[in-house]
């Protein structure tokens, strides 16, 4: 099979390598999926790129990565039921501890990360629901129904972010969303309700305006760091605020008395380890969603496998208008 591999960080121009590696095969419990797209998340970039702390060579001597995708199954292994041999699939953790991710013609993994793609949804949307819409799913719903509720949705433009808003909005939320001033008409379009330009001087109060001084009920945030005193200013007492990143501030200065005296909830998320109960929650959400035509997860460019390495410098370029994926 054709596959992207690296064997040591670097810039993706200099490390990623178009590769002919044997094909897998089924393992027990396993099924081989012929994949028809790779989705390429920042974190494939980091973790490419070497970022993460601590991490100073890569876990594998050789390593296909990006853990989404979307395929066709071909095979099954011991154990798993040959009825599902054509089946169209949606992929998640395609390379989460593993050695071999999407980035290649063929994946061989555990049955239940291959997940049924509903009837009508197209493969390039499979390959958007992993990382991006998972995390979407879980930020939003993982505290229940929002029906009613206002959220804050920070990053409103970006591919978790876009997604959370569409399904928040679906759910019957009042949606806030902050995002730069390029992206304030895809988020409306979206769905949100109000739209405010993250960089604004005057943003809490804004935002308190647009909650009706109610305050927000949850909050999806992608730059916890940067938001943390924000967040103690704009929640309700009893809110939750569901980080999923803090890139640009690793080490946050946590304001500790406004979230003392409203007893906020602070609820810190990696998609990649989440319980099975609550990743299947997540994923009946996303295909009720899809199924409904209320999520449609924007794309902002597709690939060929051999351009592997601009595509990880796509997903890593502020402003893009959604997910970066590979056509296999």
């Amino acid at each position: 099979m054709r596959a992207i591999i690296y064997s040591e960080f670097g810039p993706a121009a200099d490390v990623l390598q178009a590769h002919d590696l044997p094909d897998p095969e089924a393992g027990p419990g396993e099924v081989l999926v012929r994949l028809a797209y790779s989705g390429v998340n920042p974190s494939d970039a980091k973790a490419r790129a070497g970022s993460r702390p601590g991490v100073t060579k890569p876990a594998f001597e050789r390593i296909v990565p990006h853990s989404d995708g979307a395929g066709v199954i071909e095979a099954v292994g011991d154990g798993v039921d040959p009825g599902r041999v054509g089946e169209r699939v949606w992929i998640w953790n395609g390379q989460w501890q593993r050695a071999f991710g999407t980035a290649a013609e063929l994946i061989a993994l555990p049955a239940a990360q291959a997940v049924p793609l509903p009837e009508g949804v197209s493969p390039e949307t499979g390959a958007c629901l992993g990382i991006p819409g998972l995390t979407a799913a879980h930020t939003v719903f993982g505290g229940g129904d929002v029906s009613g509720q206002t959220l804050l949705i920070s990053g409103g433009a970006g591919a978790v972010g876009h997604n959370a808003v569409q399904l928040a909005k679906w759910g019957g939320a009042r949606v806030i969303a902050t995002c730069g001033e390029a992206g304030m008409e895809r988020v409306r379009a979206a769905g949100a309700d109000a739209v405010f330009d993250y960089g604004d001087p005057d943003l809490a109060e804004k935002i308190a305006e647009a909650s009706g001084g109610n305050g927000i009920d949850r909050a999806v945030e992608v730059e916890f760091g940067q938001n943390a005193a924000l967040l103690g200013e704009v929640m309700r007492p009893n809110g939750t605020i569901c980080a999923y990143g803090s890139g640009k501030e690793m080490t946050p200065t946590l304001p500790f008395g406004p979230y003392l005296f409203k007893a906020l909830t602070l609820d810190i998320v990696l998609i990649y380890i989440l319980e099975d109960a609550r990743r299947d929650a997540a994923i009946a959400r996303l295909h009720d969603a899809l199924t409904a035509g209320a999520l449609k997860p924007a794309i902002d460019a597709i690939h060929p496998l051999e351009d592997c390495a601009k595509a990880h410098d796509a997903v890593m370029t502020p402003g893009r208008n959604g997910a970066v994926l590979l056509k296999l």
